[in-house]
C-alpha cells in the first residue's frame, strides 16, 4: 500500500515537472512598453500570432503624455503604409518568428517607431517566466539598436 501510495506521488511529481518544463511561454498578449530613455509607460501592444507563425503586434493603448507634452496621435513621418495612420491601432511590429535554435528567443521582424518614422529590423527575447519581453529594433547589426522592454499586462486597459 505505501509502496503504491510512494508509486503515484512520484509519478504526481514527475508529471507536473514534465508539463510545467516541456511548453515554452509565448508572447501572445498584452504587453506594457517603456520608453528605455526615461523610463515612462508608453502603450499597450497586443502580440498576436498569424497563420504563418509570426508575430505582430499592434498598440492598442497609449498612455498620456506626462507633463503636458505633446501628443502624436497620428504616424505623420511614417513611410506607406503606415503614412498619417492613427497610432492607436498602428501595427509596429511583424514578421517577427521563433528561433528555431534559441528557445524564447523571435528572429527576422520589422519594428516601426511611430515618433521617427523609422522602421528596423527586430527580433525580441521573451524571459523564461513569461512576464517581460526585450523588443529590440536595429540598423545592420544588432549592436546598432535600442532594447525596450516590455512587461506583460492582462488586458488592454491599464
Amino acid at each position: 500500500m505505501q509502496r503504491n501510495s510512494l508509486m503515484n506521488g512520484l509519478m504526481g511529481v514527475s508529471f507536473i515537472l514534465f508539463t510545467s518544463t516541456s511548453f515554452a511561454a509565448t508572447p501572445e498578449g498584452f504587453w506594457k512598453s517603456i520608453d528605455d530613455r526615461t523610463g515612462e509607460q508608453l502603450s499597450i501592444i497586443e502580440i498576436k500570432k498569424k497563420p504563418d507563425n509570426t508575430y505582430t503586434g499592434t498598440i492598442v493603448y497609449r498612455y498620456p503624455v506626462l507633463g503636458g507634452g505633446a501628443v502624436l496621435t497620428n504616424c505623420v513621418k511614417c513611410p506607406e503604409p503606415f503614412k498619417n495612420k492613427p497610432i492607436l491601432g498602428l501595427q509596429i511590429a511583424w514578421g517577427l518568428k521563433e528561433d528555431p535554435k534559441k528557445p524564447n528567443q523571435y528572429i527576422d521582424g520589422r519594428v516601426l517607431e511611430p515618433k521617427t518614422g523609422n522602421i528596423y529590423k527586430g527580433k525580441a527575447q521573451l524571459s523564461a517566466d513569461g512576464k517581460r519581453m526585450r523588443m529590440r529594433g536595429y540598423m545592420g547589426i544588432s549592436a546598432l539598436g535600442r532594447t525596450q522592454v516590455w512587461i506583460r499586462t492582462d488586458s488592454a486597459n491599464p
